[in-house]
């Protein structure tokens, strides 16, 4: 029985062999046969037998009780093998539609995208994926978590409205396990995404020790692929990120979740609406970040090729061997091999233009910023990534800014003790705060600060609970600067991408979806095998920048300006603008628009700011 269905039908096939050799063999001896019949020879006496033991009631016409006696025995030996049989095709039928449904069966399909655990953020993921594959033939999303098949299907039909032409294919299994990995084949996918589970525990330590295994039983499964894998894993904690490395080597992107996040709440806080911008790059909708190779370019300076593109944006530059330089010098010199980082709606739509509209130099404009000063900056609640928001800050603010933390969680005090800057520019100093409680928002004195970052307690809290917490702290934000008639610059984090749309109503500056950030890297990352490392020096403080600055510090306002008139003036600085901001009713989603065309000629007002990219 343990030989499985297969087996047992050749015993049986075996076993009606035997019976109806040996009738034949009885018949043919004693030459037996039907009354008033002739005796026949082996072979029809073998075909008669067969048709006895597949046919009850052919024994029925069978006259001489001699003949019969053979043919009854050869049909209760019949009747015992075609119902075992039976049974066994039924049972065998049964266990593979019972496999069927557990997910156990081995996946077919070639260059799909593979997404390995479940979290919260495979839904965001999963979307990403449908808008990428639209262009594609027969897309596959293969799954592969330690959950039910069907409630995994169930949940992404709830949770992913439109799957496009793309098909999600579910397998259960533990994704850290060779056998289990080589049911969704990883040897013909196309890329593979690992998402961070959640832990046993809880912790973190759990959640990345599973990522780092399933990039180890990848990457050194005996019957890889000779082709380097394209995989996308999210890590957590930032401790465990040189094992992973190094378990990964260039076949893995890392996608750091708490830093990337951290890093873009810092920068959020100081320029607000910037956490739209990294949205909008990371969206499959509207334009993405591709690089590939421009022979057009090879022999010009990377000042020179910002003008030759119209419906494209050239941000950077990926050396030969693979080092991402974003915003190089415009002195830089484009050679054989490199490869040119490229905002851009398509691949398709990334053409040189033979002649691109001149700039209007009488419509440059130059201007002075005022130099930095020290900020005062609140931060409201606590979970693991303000410690990384903490020593971000210290790497940017001027000597002598100040850090406030408010929150109430059980080891504040420990946690704040443990924290590090990055120099003595920053001073810290903590208390323990309700921040749900208007009282105790009062009598923080609010309006005496530049910036407030509000954190939820997503350590301590399920999604849903910790947003809610956070909601009613920016309604009391909101409420204290109404009364006090001071505005106060905010930016929040949120758990859960629906709630941001509640969250409008406290009139906060910024809003930084954690979840869906790291969902969109992933995606892309999936996608473009140099994207991690062109957020990390987007994000790094000694690498090129995203700043919103005014309009008018680069041209005219109120009369017509062609985008590459605002290239040119961003270029004799230093700089690449990518975009803009207009927050009128006719402007784009969220007032931003990244890589306009740059023959279009648009009139800036006062309110009106620039994304540019720079290194200061």
């Amino acid at each position: 029985m343990s030989a499985g269905p297969v087996a047992l039908i050749g015993w049986l096939a075996l076993l009606s062999l035997v019976v109806i050799i040996v009738a034949s063999v009885v018949l043919v001896l004693f030459q037996l046969a039907p009354e008033g019949g002739q005796p026949v020879d082996f072979l029809e006496a073998a075909w008669e037998s067969l048709m006895r033991s597949m046919d009850a009631g052919t024994v029925a016409g069978d006259t001489g009780w001699s003949f019969r006696m053979v043919g009854l025995l050869v049909t209760i030996a019949g009747i015992f093998i075609f119902s075992t049989l039976i049974g066994v095709l039924s049972s065998g039928i049964e266990g593979k539609l019972d496999e069927l449904r557990k997910g156990r069966s081995q996946v077919l399909e070639k260059d799909h995208t593979i997404i390995l655990n479940w979290s919260p953020s495979i839904f965001d993921v999963i979307s990403e994926l449908v808008v990428a594959n639209r262009s594609r033939h027969r897309p596959r999303i293969v799954i592969m978590a330690n959950r039910d098949k069907v409630e995994m299907e169930d949940e992404i039909s709830a949770k992913v409205a439109d799957l496009g032409n793309t098909r999600i294919i579910c397998r259960r299994g533990d994704p850290t396990d060779l056998y289990d990995l080589s049911l969704v084949t990883p040897q013909s996918a196309r890329s593979i995404v690992i998402l961070s589970p959640e832990g046993e525990d809880g912790s973190m330590d759990d959640a990345d020790s599973s990522v780092i295994k399933t990039i180890l039983a990848l990457v050194h499964d005996p019957r890889r692929r000779a082709e380097p894998y394209r995989i996308a894993a999210e890590i957590r904690d930032t401790a465990n990120v040189e094992v992973a490395r190094v378990v990964g080597g260039r076949e893995a992107q890392l996608v750091l979740a708490d830093e990337l996040i951290g890093r873009i709440v810092v920068h959020s806080s100081r320029q607000a609406g910037l956490s739209a911008v990294y949205s909008e790059l990371l969206d499959f909708e509207g334009c993405e970040i591709y690089t590939l190779e421009q022979a057009g370019l090879v022999g010009k300076t990377f000042g020179e090729s910002l003008m030759v593109y119209d419906t494209s944006t050239l941000i950077g530059i990926v050396a030969a061997d693979g080092a991402v330089e974003l915003n190089p010098p415009m002195a830089r010199r484009i050679v054989a091999g490199d490869r040119a980082v490229i905002i851009a709606e398509d691949d398709a739509a990334i053409q040189i233009k033979a002649a691109g509209t001149l700039p209007d130099q009488t419509q440059m404009r130059s201007s002075t910023r005022a130099a930095a000063q020290p900020e005062r900056v609140l931060l409201l609640g606590w979970n693991r990534r303000a410690p990384i928001i903490a020593y971000e800050l210290s790497r940017y603010v001027e000597p002598g800014s100040v850090l406030t933390i408010a929150a109430d969680t059980p080891t504040l005090e420990d946690d704040v003790a443990a924290l590090s800057v990055a120099n003595t520019n920053l001073q810290i100093f903590f208390g323990r705060t309700d921040i749900t409680s208007r009282k105790a928002l009062e009598g923080l004195d609010i309006a005496s600060y530049d910036h407030v970052l509000v954190l939820g307690y997503s350590d301590l809290l399920a999604p849903q609970p910790t947003d809610t917490r956070t909601l009613v702290t920016l309604l009391h934000l909101r409420k204290i600067a109404e009364t006090t008639g001071r505005r106060v610059k905010v930016v929040s984090e949120m758990v859960d991408v629906r709630n941001r749309e509640l969250a409008e109503v406290t009139r906060a500056d910024d809003f930084v979806v954690s979840n869906k950030l790291v969902s969109l890297m992933l995606a892309q990352a999936s996608e473009n095998d140099a994207l991690t490392a062109i957020f990390d020096d987007l994000l790094d403080e000694e690498g090129s920048e995203l700043y919103m600055r005014p309009a008018g510090d680069y041209v005219a306002l109120g009369v017509p300006v062609s985008f590459y008139t605002i290239t040119e003036a961003a270029r004799l600085r230093g700089e690449v603008a990518i975009g803009y901001h207009r927050p009128r009713p006719d402007a784009a989603a969220n007032g931003i628009l990244i890589n306009p065309a740059k023959s279009a000629a648009e009139v800036y007002s006062e309110h009106d700011r620039l994304i540019i990219l720079a290194r200061e």
